[in-house]
């Protein structure tokens, strides 16, 4: 899926123009004498970076194209229909970015309406229909491939996915009744609703032909003609075309639904309605017509397209895809300095999965240094170990393998730093250590080196100001897993230059990060907020609020219970960052008890993993604050409460200028805490439930941005 447009303006703009899909026909030859093919391919005239969608031109072509191919097939001039796309892309479903700009129900429901009339044509093509689905497919991508008879698919396809609830919407072009009456109900619910409330996850080209979804799995260098080939072959019927009957058993269906209906609710607490409909639907799917399928999905997506769920998923969606890629702030480009070698302070997890990243986007040598042999030899291990393990999974060659082997070194003196351009720090998480550290790099280093911090609290201006040229030295912090977390924080000192700063971000860019200029400040701004969210949070249950109760107060709002979060972050971590921030800005942000009493006892958190969930640990539950007069709040009023301080705090921000703008906080949330999308992050949510305005007094967005405008 696409979309584009930030921001609805206040007045009524153009709808942006469309950039349509073609549909041009070749006509093959199938092998074995098999007839003639009519070959359709998806192109709208741009290279992969611009994928192939559908907007309203684009499907009235498909239409037409359709009843072409259905007049030559009644003819008998063609045999076969097959729909392949440009290289490297099948269709990425739906352009929506005239969203915004849709005013009106009856907008939606007419869009909803020809895709669906123009698959149904192509689903009662009187000719065998097939998808080769050579590259990324999503939403009515999948769903235009689902209308084909038959599917093959490359082994190079890495995304296939249908994730409008992870925007808020739900497959509307008949993937809520395909899909499950192809794979059954549970598979196509893993497909439709698990997979895109967990972190929008794609599915492999392996996964997809597991599932039942291809037919068959094609080596990607000769794809299109082996997919003629087997085309060939189910047309003359020499390789069979059927696939197993679903079971249409009643008890089993619902017991999918109700079990994808719990995980929508434990996930959103209800807040997620796409994906709520989308269950419904596949429900329904057992038993409706196709007629009655398709209208019901137009209803659907009518009701959902004018829901404010919806517009802040599109939001959330343009500032990742837009606004990641022009940071708010960022200093000329050119003005950065080249990296052709990076020493890492440290040699603990946090540098080696540092070490790793810097080898692997940046190709240069990276030298590690700690105090003594053994953790130099272990963090060097751990990451040649994990190039070990790329390689065992076909994820690197054996020659990339070996070159990144050798670009990762350790030392114990920090004398391999002399001709680094780039040195960052993932020591302690302590002033005077920071401080000591920058001083022994200083004294090795060229004066051009950039020196990085990776501190996730600490003030840059205070650990370069003893130094000789604090210039050089700025903030860049990553999220842990380094490996999965998109967003840096890049911190600027008072002193920064605009060189070394410039360096931070064409560094985080080249390392595919999302880059977020960040003022100076405690905590900086995603454990900040975190910060104050789980403070909160253990404040409420310090008092005497129960547990379970917070936390249904909280779903849907972070993507894990905050005791469930602080046991990925570390009580030790967590303990620290609220103990900095409580030093920094007041009791606003709590320091628990029963937090530091966890921490003492060496207890890893709340929770205990059984079986991949977490389940609370009794023990350390009966260590928690024991109040003489406990205060129990209802959900609702914990709830309510969490949002306000979120509210408070954002506010805060805001005028303190640690970041530029209300966007800057979503998409800091987003892609540092994993924030869904269908919230728009956090301040579309703050806005929508009426927090912001209780406690700052305005709204954080526009009316319009990240809501359905008024009238």
């Amino acid at each position: 899926m696409t979309t584009s447009t930030t921001a609805a303006p206040s007045s009524t703009p153009a709808v942006p123009a469309e950039v349509v899909t073609h549909t041009p026909v070749q006509d093959v030859a199938l092998p074995g004498g098999a007839g003639t093919l009519a070959l359709v391919t998806l192109e709208n005239g741009q290279d992969h970076t611009r994928p192939t969608t559908f907007g309203p031109r684009g499907i009235a072509e498909l239409a037409a194209t359709v009843a072409r191919l259905r007049e030559r097939a009644e003819a008998g001039e063609i045999q076969a229909v097959a729909i392949t796309g440009k290289p490297f892309v099948f269709a990425v479903g739906a352009d929506l970015s005239g969203i915004p700009y849709v005013v009106e129900r009856r907008q939606a429901t007419e869009f909803a309406s020809a895709g669906h009339a123009a698959f149904a044509a192509i689903m009662d093509l009187p000719v065998p229909t097939f998808a080769f689905v050579n590259g990324a497919a999503m939403g009515g991508g999948v769903e235009l491939a689902l209308a084909c008879d038959h599917r093959s698919i490359s082994a190079g396809v890495a995304a296939f996915a249908l994730p409008e609830t992870f925007l808020g919407l739900l497959p509307g072009w008949g993937g809520c009744y395909l899909l499950p009456n192809l794979i059954g109900p549970a598979n196509a619910l893993k497909v439709i609703v698990e997979n895109p409330l967990s972190q929008n996850r794609m599915l492999t080209a392996k996964e997809v032909a597991a599932l039942g979804i291809a037919d068959v799995l094609l080596e990607p260098a000769d794809f299109l003609e082996d997919s003629l080939r087997w085309a060939g072959g189910v047309v003359s019927g020499t390789t069979s075309g059927q696939r197993p009957e679903v079971a249409r058993d009643e008890a089993v269906w619902d017991s999918a639904c109700d079990s994808a209906r719990k995980i929508v609710l434990a996930k959103s607490a209800g807040r997620a309605t796409g994906a709520l409909r989308a269950v419904e639907l596949v429900r329904a799917a057992r038993t409706a017509t196709r007629e009655e399928a398709f209208t019901a999905e137009d209803e659907a997506l009518g009701d959902l397209t004018m829901s404010d769920e919806l517009r802040a998923g599109l939001y959330a969606f343009d500032l990742v895809q837009k606004r990641a890629k022009r940071p708010a702030g960022a200093p000329d480009p050119s003005l950065a300095r080249p990296v052709t070698k990076v020493g890492i302070v440290g040699a603990g997890l946090m540098a080696s999965q540092l070490a790793l990243l810097f080898a692997r986007r940046l190709g240069v040598p990276v030298v590690l240094t700690d105090l003594d042999e053994a953790r130099v030899a272990k963090g060097v291990d751990s990451v040649h170990a994990e190039i070990q393990g790329l390689l065992t999974k076909g994820r690197l060659s054996p020659d990339k393998a070996s070159f990144l082997t050798r670009l990762v070194t350790g030392s114990t003196s920090k004398d391999g730093f002399a001709d680094a351009d780039f040195v960052i720090e993932a020591a302690f998480e302590e002033m005077s250590v920071k401080r000591q550290v920058f001083a022994e790099v200083e004294a090795v280093v060229s004066a051009e080196c950039v020196l990085a911090s990776n501190t996730s609290s600490l003030s840059i201006t205070e650990m370069a100001s003893a130094l000789q040229h604090p210039e050089r030295v700025v903030g860049l912090h990553f999220f842990n897993p380094v490996a999965v977390m998109p967003l840096v924080e890049v911190i600027p000192g008072e002193h920064t230059d605009d060189s070394a700063l410039a360096t931070a971000f064409a560094t985080g860019r080249a390392l595919g990060k999302t880059t977020i200029r960040v003022k100076d400040s405690a905590s900086f701004v995603v454990n900040r907020l975190l910060g104050r969210f789980m403070g909160e949070f253990s404040r409420m249950v310090d008092e005497g609020t129960p547990v379970t109760t917070a936390d249904r107060a909280v779903s849907g709002l972070a993507p894990m219970p905050p005791f469930v979060l602080l046991g990925v972050v570390g009580p030790t971590i967590a303990l620290h960052n609220s103990e900095t921030l409580n030093r920094a800005f007041g009791d606003r942000f709590h320091v628990s008890p029963s937090l530091r009493r966890l921490v003492e006892a060496g207890k890893r958190g709340y929770y205990l993993m059984d079986d991949g969930r977490p389940v609370p640990d009794p023990e350390v539950l009966a260590m928690a604050e024991r109040p003489e007069n406990p205060v129990e709040l209802t959900v609702g009023q914990a709830r309510e409460r969490i949002l306000e301080v979120l509210a408070e705090e954002v506010g805060l921000l805001l005028s303190e200028g640690v970041v530029a703008t209300p966007m800057d906080i979503d998409l800091a949330m987003i892609t540092g805490a994993g924030f869904q999308f269908w919230n728009g992050g956090l301040c579309p949510l703050l806005d929508r439930e009426g927090a912001s305005e209780r406690v700052v007094g305005r709204r954080f967005l526009p009316p319009g941005v990240a809501s359905v405008p008024a009238g």
